[in-house]
């Protein structure tokens, strides 16, 4: 529970400085920002004349982070090493399946409060690389 707590103290502090960076297209997991506006928006695509929207619900996105991938965009963001260590042994809590505790060598912990903040930062890249091809 205190970890959960520690999460959320940490979430609270990089959201605020991270969120505003990230790309205006992007409505998953943002504060303030909801599926309806995310709808809103492609519908005013639609009536600017753009004939495409793209909606990813992306497989197992959670499961499959690269933490070493995942680190590298942390750390260009963050300084302090004693928070890098802390984000780096959240991702690598691990997980009990049946009674038995497994390693968690990728993903982000599904239900954990920095998750989605941290998925946003990995995505933010993807996000940026559409709006340079002109997908809105």
């Amino acid at each position: 529970m205190l970890d959960r707590f520690i999460q959320q103290i940490v979430l609270q502090v990089l959201q605020e400085d991270w969120d505003p960076s990230f790309s205006d297209a992007s409505f998953g997991f943002r504060p303030g920002r909801s599926a309806h506006q995310a709808i809103a928006r492609a519908q005013e695509y639609v009536k600017a004349g753009f004939t495409w929207v793209v909606d990813m619900d992306l497989e197992k996105f959670f499961d499959r982070v690269d933490h070493d991938v995942l680190m590298s965009e942390v750390r260009k963001r963050i300084s302090d090493r004693r928070i890098l260590t802390l984000i780096r042994r959240y991702l690598r809590t691990g997980v009990v399946i049946d009674e038995t505790f497994h390693d968690t060598v990728e993903g982000t912990p599904q239900g954990g409060p920095l998750s989605p903040l941290l998925a946003n930062l990995h995505l933010d890249r993807l996000d940026r690389e559409l709006e340079k091809r002109g997908v809105a």
